[in-house]
């Protein structure tokens, strides 16, 4: 299926090199052949087209659809594009995709930032590694993104009351985040705590 943001842009390109009958300018008015525009795209074009590429790796990330989101950040940067947080965003989908050594070593590639530091702790929990884990772990702030995905952590290792302190402490501060409710009541499931969940 296309999104809209594909065929926006594939609608673009093809008005951008179509060859037709173009409404005349200035006094005389009329209409003019115009033969095959031109395939480079000004400054400004490239920005809007840099952005739009970065909405539809974003909204197949989203989807579940981590292979697509990884090739158009792939053609983002074969395109020129100078963002190194490019290489998170792939990293980020190469851990979707279950490539856990390549997601480490493209997540290496990008900036040190608090998304880098999640998506290496979880890395780490995936491929076993107790040292980085803990290293990773010791870089986590007090942020609710953080937070959560320390307690995600807990809750894959089996350490569920853990999980539910930052849950519960996590919902306290933040009221409208109705699917704390939900996590918390899956891990008083795994504790046993049927009617509590």
């Amino acid at each position: 299926a296309i999104t809209l943001l594909e065929f926006d842009r594939k609608l673009f390109f093809e008005q951008k090199s179509a060859s037709g009958w173009k409404a005349g300018e200035g006094a005389r008015g009329g209409f003019e052949f115009v033969e095959g525009g031109s395939k480079n795209l000004t400054e400004e074009e490239q920005k809007q087209d840099e952005q739009r590429c970065m909405w539809m790796a974003y909204a197949a990330f989203h989807l579940g659809d981590y292979r697509k989101a990884l090739d158009t950040y792939q053609s983002l940067i074969d395109g020129g594009a100078t963002d190194q947080m490019l290489y998170v965003y792939q990293g980020c989908c190469l851990l979707g995709l279950g490539w856990f050594a390549e997601a480490e070593e493209k997540a290496l590639k990008g900036p040190s930032c608090p998304l880098q530091n999640r998506l290496l702790f979880h890395v780490a929990h995936r491929m076993n590694d107790e040292n980085k884990l803990m290293m990773y772990h010791q870089k986590l702030n007090d942020t609710t993104l953080d937070q959560l995905s320390l307690a995600s952590i807990h809750y894959l290792r089996n350490h569920f009351q853990e999980a539910t302190d930052i849950y519960k402490r996590l919902l306290l501060e933040n009221r409208d985040y109705t699917a704390l409710n939900c996590y918390v009541a899956l891990c008083y499931y795994k504790l046993d705590y049927y009617d509590v969940s």
